[in-house]
């Protein structure tokens, strides 16, 4: 063959082994559909892609998908590639890559089926900080004590935009909670998410805004205590970045954040492939409103 996965850790990660000349070949395309189920997360070490080879592993691996046109970080040249960067003349608008330094779920805040996977490739590394780290979703839910299970089945969680930037801020002014609100409506998402091949995952990261039918403090206690149950180290793979590594994850089943970095020089592409799942819907206004009381 002209490709092998190897495991990186038990319950998440691995590595694929695989010429550039063969990325976008049949056998390889499968094996890395294969293993991004079981693994989670792939990575090919300094394999080096332009945007052209990006895009084309992208599309053979899926259906591409754009949710991010509304924020800077694309140009007329690959508009289906975004810049994760927190360079001025790239990015004028830091909030959203700012709250990548968060556990977060890609596409999770918008009224779509939830990105299938992304890929993202290092182009320019910081000298400090701008490590990934990844959180198996699906095993955080499988370790979890039976009674849990079936106290977390039927939760729903509303999810927003402007919780998973408010750690950014603390408390943003009126024009950037008027901007973050403008971007993405307010979605509700079931806790414990059943795929459509069977498989069971939690739905989590910092734009978890509460639980719908609890009490605002009630909700935001269980959703942080879960997220740091699924952050454990068994279920994290840290990958320490060099220039060239493209690595690949599954959107559905993962959570993620970057180390915190300064250095405006780091630079990184990503194209996103669509899923064809959609857990949830939006959120209902009485919803909303119960996250505002402390009691119910």
């Amino acid at each position: 063959m002209s490709v092998t996965i190897e495991p990186i850790k038990p319950l998440i990660g691995g590595v694929v082994r695989v010429d550039k000349a063969h990325l976008c070949d049949d056998e390889v395309v499968e094996a890395v559909r294969t293993a991004l189920e079981e693994r989670g997360v792939l990575v090919i070490p300094q394999i080096a892609v332009s945007d052209a080879e990006q895009l084309a592993f992208t599309d053979r691996l899926g259906e591409r998908v754009n949710f991010t046109r509304r924020v800077p970080g694309s140009d007329a040249s690959a508009p289906d590639v975004y810049k994760v960067t927190l360079d001025k003349k790239i990015n004028t608008e830091p909030d959203y890559v700012l709250g990548t330094f968060f556990w977060h779920v890609d596409g999770v805040t918008l009224d779509m089926a939830l990105p299938k996977a992304t890929v993202l490739s290092a182009r320019k590394l910081s000298n400090t900080g701008g490590a990934t780290e990844f959180a198996n979703l699906f095993a955080a839910y499988e370790q979890l004590p039976e009674e849990e299970k079936r106290q977390l089945e039927g939760l729903r969680v509303i999810h927003t935009l402007e919780a998973s930037i408010r750690p950014v801020y603390g408390h943003p002014p009126q024009e950037r909670l008027d901007r973050w609100r403008g971007m993405a409506q307010p979605m509700e998402h079931p806790l414990v998410w059943t795929h459509a091949d069977g498989r069971k995952s939690l739905l989590l990261g910092t734009h978890a805004d509460g639980v719908v039918g609890m009490p605002g403090a009630h909700g935001r206690a269980l959703l942080w205590r879960l997220q740091q149950w699924a952050a454990q180290p068994d279920f994290v793979y840290r990958h320490n970045w060099q220039v060239g590594d493209l690595v690949i994850w599954n959107n559905e089943g993962l959570m993620h954040r970057v180390i915190p970095y300064t250095d405006a020089g780091r630079v990184m592409h990503r194209t996103s492939i669509g899923g064809h799942e959609r857990p949830g819907h939006l959120a209902a206004k009485d919803s909303l409103a119960k996250l505002l009381e402390p009691m119910g």
